[in-house]
This record gives structure tokens, C-alpha cells and sequence, in this order.
């Protein structure tokens, strides 16, 4: 366990160090393919300043983390399995940006043709899961050290997770350092869970993720000098997921990854008052742009929602304690 634990934090180190070294490269090179983000007009007036700035950085997240990844856990087969889910995830999430930055479609991939491949690719990992890794069909609720076993009903629910969790994280994204910062608490508390389950390969890969996050951020905070894109909220979204089927963490991911839940509820809430009631929840969702229009500076909406992702890392942590 030792030698994981130590391979985990040399994947963190060599996730941020590779992350560095290519903002440089990559950033330059996307402004040169004038893969430039476009801004909502309804948006806070604030984000007309951030049009242009350069998009698909998440192309240095995956690449920062398969590197360290492969480099520091080997032929770990669930640390692959993570890999390609976050690499299948990222690449739909490629293909919708290249769409609206770089053909100059600003609704990029049709709604129905983006999720039929991210149920698609669920679906794949879902059989995988249970096929090849044979991991069954039980998730473990938190707090209890139960486990309940979902029979074949496991399938659509893992297909559930994985696409809600893309898109949660997707939301997310909205701001200049949250997604990366959000994910980067999440990953730790993922990495923990891996240790605490004795999935320590796949504990490598979650330092990975967190580091990728980490050195993302030098470019990332406030004023970003590149955005993620779908390229790197999709991949996220789908590493997260797969971390967490294959240690059983499923439900702790609700806690875990409070933050994504709840800008997720805040957009869902949002349509369902203003389809039936005609009247808005929020001035707009998701949540983080309520606070923006309340007149919190950019910063500070982030900071808050740094800190209540700290405190959902520790209360996940906790409800999985003596479950694994």
C-alpha cells in the first residue's frame, strides 16, 4: 500500500508538472486556431471580457493525466478503464467544441446526437464493468456499510451516473477556475476512498487527476488565460464516474460531488419553475451566475464554492469510512 500511496502523489506531481509545461504551448497554439469562447449574451456583463479567450484547454487535463497515469500505475487494467472512459468522454466533449469554436456551429453537436454517444459509451463501460472486471452488481450507501445488490437493474443506473455526472460537471464550468478547483477537492476525496477500498492503483490515477487539476489552475483562476472547454468538463465528468463505479462509491458521489448536484438542481429547478409558473427560482442558473448577478465578484462566488466542495470532500470521506 506504501508504494501506492508514494506512486499516487509522484502522479499528482508529474500531472502538475505536465500541465505547466504545455499551458505554454497549447495556449499560443489555440489562439493561433482562433478557438476563441463566445460569450451568452444574458450572461453577467462582467464575462464579455473573457470572449476569445481560448477554449479546449482540457486537452492539457487528459494529456497530463494519461501521462501520469501510465507512467506511475502501468498495466493497472482499472486505472486504464479509467483512462478510456475520461478519454471517450473527452472526445465527444472535443468534437462539440471543435464544432462551435472552430466551424464557427454555435450550438455545436445536437442535443439528441450528444447524449445518444454519452449513453452509448455508459452503456460500453456499464458491460465492461460487469463483464469483464466482474465487479457485480452491489453499490454501498454511505453511512451504513451496507450494500445493495441492484441485479441488472445496475445497468441503467450505472449508464445514469456516468452521463448525469458529464453534464453535471459540464454546468459547472462556468467560471474562471471552479470546474478545475470543484474537481480537484472531488478527486482527493476519490483518491482516499481508492486507498480505503484497496483499489491503490486506481488511487494513482485519482492523484493524477487531482495534479492535472491542480497545474490547470496556474492557467485556470481568475483572469483565465484558457478555458477548459466540454473537452475537459466531459473528461472530468467521465474519470470522476468511472472512479466511482469501480470502487462502488456511487451514492457517496452524491455527497462527494455535492457541488456538481447542486448546480445541476439549480438548472433543473430553474426550468420546471419557469415552464409551469412562468416565474424564475434564480436570477440565472446555473447557481454560480445567480451570485454573480447578486453582485458577488467572480472571485469570491469561486472561493465559496472552493470551500463548500472542501467540506463535501470531508463529509464524503467520512460517510464512506468502514464501508469498503
Amino acid at each position: 500500500m506504501q508504494n501506492y500511496l508514494s506512486n499516487a502523489f509522484l502522479a499528482a506531481a508529474i500531472a502538475i508538472v505536465v500541465s505547466i509545461i504545455m499551458g505554454p504551448i497549447m495556449i499560443p497554439f489555440l489562439k493561433r486556431l482562433k478557438v476563441g469562447q463566445s460569450i451568452r449574451e444574458e450572461g453577467p456583463k462582467g464575462h464579455y471580457a473573457k470572449a476569445g479567450t481560448p477554449t479546449m484547454g482540457g486537452i492539457i487535463i487528459i494529456t497530463a493525466v494519461m501521462l501520469a497515469s501510465f507512467i506511475m500505475a502501468g498495466t493497472s487494467t482499472e486505472a486504464l478503464a479509467a483512462v478510456l472512459l475520461m478519454l471517450a468522454f473527452g472526445s465527444v466533449g472535443f468534437w462539440d467544441d471543435y464544432i462551435k469554436v472552430v466551424l464557427k456551429r454555435s450550438l455545436g453537436l445536437r442535443a439528441r446526437e450528444k447524449l445518444g454517444l454519452q449513453l452509448l459509451i455508459a452503456f460500453l463501460f456499464g458491460l465492461l464493468l460487469i463483464l469483464y472486471f466482474k465487479r457485480g452488481t452491489a453499490i454501498l450507501i454511505p453511512f451504513t456499510g451496507h450494500a445493495v445488490d441492484l441485479g441488472w437493474w445496475y445497468l441503467p443506473f450505472i449508464v445514469f451516473v456516468v452521463v448525469s455526472t458529464a453534464n453535471a460537471v459540464n454546468l459547472t464550468d462556468g467560471l474562471d477556475g471552479l470546474a478545475s478547483g470543484v474537481s480537484f477537492f472531488v478527486s482527493l476525496a476519490l483518491a482516499v476512498i481508492c486507498v480505503m477500498t484497496g483499489h491503490y492503483s486506481l488511487s494513482v490515477f485519482c492523484g493524477a487527476l487531482a495534479g492535472a487539476c491542480l497545474g490547470f489552475l496556474v492557467f485556470n483562476r481568475h483572469p483565465a488565460r484558457v478555458f477548459m472547454g466540454d473537452t475537459g468538463s466531459m473528461a472530468l465528468g467521465g474519470a470522476v464516474a468511472a472512479v466511482a463505479a469501480l470502487t462502488r462509491s456511487e451514492i457517496a458521489l452524491i455527497i462527494i460531488g455535492g457541488v456538481y448536484v447542486i448546480e445541476t438542481l439549480s438548472v433543473i429547478l430553474q426550468v420546471i419553475s419557469y415552464q409551469t409558473t412562468r416565474k424564475r427560482i434564480f436570477r440565472m442558473a446555473p447557481l454560480h451566475h445567480h451570485y454573480e448577478l447578486k453582485g458577488w465578484p467572480e472571485t469570491r462566488v469561486v472561493r465559496y464554492f472552493w470551500g463548500l466542495s472542501f467540506v463535501f470532500m470531508l463529509l464524503g470521506i467520512w460517510s464512506f469510512w468502514g464501508v469498503g
